[in-house]
């Protein structure tokens, strides 16, 4: 199982709250620049890195002298407000002088729950990461309400691996992983090295509380490991402590502890797809755009689009059927059903002069598509 770490190409990097302030003194930048060195060296090896931070919250709560993390949400956003300028600031400095680009983006639950926002933040973490710009994500504390806010940035950390179809999520916490039992009041507790995401045993062992600064516990980062295996990721809980925790978990080296998805990443991607959406219209193929998408394994096109029905948004679960009226796929579609009407039949290169701009080439990329038919 280790070999999914060293092998793995694509990174969610989770870091929390204790450790990002030393435990509610301030932000310990210091630490940052270790581990934004590590980070800098595994971009260079090739390995693609979107870092979760949080830290808004206690460094806000630092700068205004509070020592309790308050309960009410306005003085939560407020905290948030304050210290997410020191937080992005300290991130943004630490990266460059190792002349790397880094880019803010701060998300509430109801970006990704939205399918078109979904599609819009997957379309611009996508070309960050292909520009080689490391994306430094948080919850948008300033203005989400109970209702939408994920709870934790473990969950959030999960979400954005599922975004990005990351093969990784490691959570460096101020523990050096999951243990049999509390360590705080055992001792003699045995690290739990590798497990399945989805084994019941673990929710006795994770048990419920969170840390004084964050919302999360060792439960937050259970529930994240399981969210992020519907997409086929695998989780590393381990201690941000520990001395070049992530070039170390890079070379293999037995740490923390791995938890595994029970699919691999494709399939488990595709039915989180299927399990999650609901279909808002119909798409009629040509021949060609049969073979292709099923066949070929390729995108969808404008240009393979006969006939359009419903009415869906951008976002939206959309049935792909063969002229002769059977099923052979669903995908989230790039653009809205009044704008697939002007585009069906159409090549790619007359998206922008038709509509008078470009989402995207593909009216359903290979990425979002699931294909339920047969090549006979």
């Amino acid at each position: 199982m280790r070999e999914k770490v060293s092998g793995a190409r694509r990174w969610v990097v989770k870091i929390g709250s204790a450790l990002l302030t030393a435990d509610g003194r301030g932000l310990d930048q210091q630490a940052m620049a270790v581990w934004v060195e590590q980070m800098v060296a595994l971009h260079a090896a090739g390995i693609e890195l979107v870092l979760v931070s949080s830290g808004a919250v206690a460094a806000g709560m630092s700068r205004l002298g509070w020592k309790v993390r308050p309960n009410a949400i306005h003085e939560l956003q407020a905290a948030a407000a304050v210290g997410q300028m020191g937080l992005v600031q300290a991130w943004e400095s630490s990266f460059a002088r190792h002349g790397r680009h880094t880019a803010q983006i701060l998300l509430t639950h109801d970006d990704l729950a939205d399918r078109k926002r979904y599609l819009n933040a997957r379309t611009t973490l996508r070309t960050l990461i292909e520009l080689g710009v490391i994306p430094v994500i948080n919850e948008n504390d300033t203005v989400v309400t109970d209702e939408i806010r994920f709870g934790d940035n473990d969950t959030l950390a999960a979400l954005v691996a599922n975004l990005v179809e990351a093969e990784l999520l490691v959570i460096l916490t101020d523990r050096d992983g999951m243990f049999e039992a509390d360590p705080r009041h055992n001792p003699e507790a045995a690290l739990i090295f590798e497990a399945r995401a989805d084994d019941p045993a673990l929710d006795a062992v994770a048990g419920s509380a969170g840390g004084a600064l964050g919302r999360g516990g060792m439960q937050t980062k259970l529930r994240a490991a399981r969210l992020a295996a519907r997409s086929g990721a695998y989780t590393m809980i381990v201690g941000g402590r520990i001395e070049r925790v992530l070039d170390r978990l890079r070379a293999g080296e037995r740490l923390g502890t791995l938890l595994a998805p029970e699919r691999g990443l494709l399939a488990a991607r595709k039915q989180w797809l299927a399990g999650q959406l609901q279909t808002r219209g119909r798409l009629v193929l040509d021949d060609g755009a049969v073979k292709a998408v099923l066949k070929d394994h390729k995108s969808l096109l404008p240009v393979g689009v006969t006939a359009v029905e419903g009415n869906f948004r951008r976002g939206e679960m959309v049935v792909c059927l063969a002229p002769d009226g059977r099923e052979v796929a669903r995908g989230l579609v790039n653009y809205s059903a009044v704008d697939t009407r002007k585009i069906a039949g159409q090549g790619s290169a007359a998206i922008e002069s038709l509509l008078g701009y470009v989402d995207e080439p593909e009216l359903v990329h290979r990425d979002n598509l699931i294909v339920v038919g047969n090549v006979e």
